[in-house]
This record gives C-alpha cells, sequence and structure tokens, in this order.
C-alpha cells in the first residue's frame, strides 16, 4: 500500500534530478486514467475543476477545492500537486492555516500564485505569503513540496526579467520549486533555471503538441499541462454533443 508519505518522498525525488510531465487532472477519472498511462506525479487544475462542476475558473470556494484535492488523492497512489491558487486569503496568518487544511487531504505539494484574482501582489507582500506557506507546511510535514508560482502573463507587459525576479524572491521565502506559467522564450528559461539553482524550475506546456525535449534540454524539471487536457476533454465533448444537436430531426 502506498501511504502518504511515500507519495510526498517520491515526489520530491522527482524534484531532485531529470525531467518529468506533470499532467492536470480534473476529476477521479481523468486522474485515474492518467494514473493508468503512466505518469509518475498529477496536478490539480483549478480551471478543469470549475468546469466541471459547471462554474468559471476562480469561483470555486475553499471548501470546493479541499473536497476536490481529496477525491483525487483517494483515486490514485500517485502524488497530486495541488493548484491551491492564492491560498484563498490575502493575508499570510490566514494563508497559512488554509495551507495546514489543504495538506490534511494528502497531497504531496502545492502551489502558492502571487495573483490575488484582480491584481498581483506587491513583492514583499508575495514573499510574506510563501513564507507563511512554509512556515505552516514544516509545522505539519516538511516534506510537503512548496511552489511559488509567479502569474506573470496577468500584467500586460511586464518583463520576463521582473518575472525571474519574483521567482528568485519566492525561493529565498522558502519555496522548493518555482513556476513561472507563461516564460517559453529559451533565453528566458535558461535564465530563470540559473537564477533559482539548485532549486528545479516547473514551467506551462504551451500546447499539447510542443516539443518536450527543448524543455528538458533547458534545464527545467517539470512540464505541466494547466487545463490543456481539460479544454481539449470538453472540446470533443462539444463536437460529439453539437453534432447530436445539429441532426436532431423534430417529432
Amino acid at each position: 500500500m502506498t501511504t502518504v508519505q511515500d507519495k510526498r518522498n517520491g515526489f520530491r525525488q522527482l524534484h531532485e534530478s531529470g525531467f518529468f510531465v506533470l499532467p492536470n487532472a480534473w476529476d477521479r477519472g481523468s486522474a485515474v486514467r492518467l494514473t493508468k498511462l503512466g505518469f509518475k506525479a498529477i496536478a490539480s487544475t483549478s480551471a478543469g475543476a470549475a468546469w466541471a462542476l459547471g462554474k468559471q475558473d476562480g469561483e470555486l470556494s475553499l471548501g470546493d477545492v479541499l473536497d476536490h484535492l481529496a477525491q483525487l488523492v483517494a483515486a490514485t497512489d500517485l502524488p497530486i500537486n495541488a493548484d491551491f491558487e492564492n491560498g484563498f486569503a490575502d493575508r499570510p496568518d490566514q494563508l497559512a492555516a488554509n495551507v495546514s487544511e489543504v495538506i490534511a487531504t494528502g497531497i504531496a505539494g502545492l502551489s502558492i500564485e502571487d495573483w490575488s484574482g484582480t491584481a498581483l501582489y506587491d513583492a514583499d507582500l508575495a514573499g510574506d505569503r510563501i513564507a507563511a506557506a512554509r512556515v505552516a507546511i514544516d509545522a505539519v510535514d516538511p516534506t510537503v513540496l512548496l511552489v511559488g508560482r509567479s502569474e506573470n502573463f496577468r500584467v500586460p507587459g511586464m518583463s520576463a526579467s521582473q518575472s525571474i525576479a519574483r521567482a528568485v524572491h519566492y525561493a529565498e521565502a522558502g519555496a522548493d520549486c518555482l513556476f513561472v506559467p507563461m516564460i517559453v522564450d529559451p533565453g528566458a528559461i535558461r535564465e530563470l533555471v540559473a537564477a533559482v539553482a539548485p532549486k528545479p524550475v516547473s514551467v506551462l506546456l504551451p500546447a499539447i503538441t510542443a516539443d518536450l525535449r527543448q524543455f528538458a534540454d533547458l534545464g527545467v524539471r517539470r512540464c505541466s499541462t494547466g487545463g490543456l487536457l481539460a479544454s481539449a476533454a470538453w472540446a470533443a465533448f462539444d463536437a460529439a454533443a453539437r453534432t447530436l444537436s445539429d441532426g436532431d430531426v423534430a417529432a
């Protein structure tokens, strides 16, 4: 039997060397299917989870997400990395309390982003939030992986260097892994990897058909799919349903 501790230890080991793909599941069924396909770990997706409940990304409550993560953890023996959005709190102390709750679901890792839902947090506050999450994790189980996520794409015109500076700040605040989703330029990725070394870097796959080898060669440790798989599933659903709808014959 794979224990929660086994999952957490195994997830940390994946981040020590090499490269791996971290696909994002949106419900129990997708988690089971991804497990059968041989992936080494799975992440949740806030967008996919919301769509599965008939809502939009950002509309789920803390309780919704905790229930969702508990279901994913129960569905597979693989480690689960939680897309924990902004931690469902602005203040570091409340964020820390919520982090303690999400750890109790059995997840192996979690990401905390610097986007409030309407604006990017001030860099100092964003760093304090990562530090608070680190303290909360260490008080329960230090093996839980903390991912510092910079939502650079939310701010038009934000430079890669500014995004990288934030990632460095989060690494110094206690993040184990750094995630800047929309940095895809090879030069910028290489700079990010060097700036936060030896801590690992995670990037978002820009498309299902993107060249994974390129990211591995640039020193990226892991590449997640975000909402891509959920989007593909719903697109196929819509196409199939539309075929039926378009061919409907009135009685």
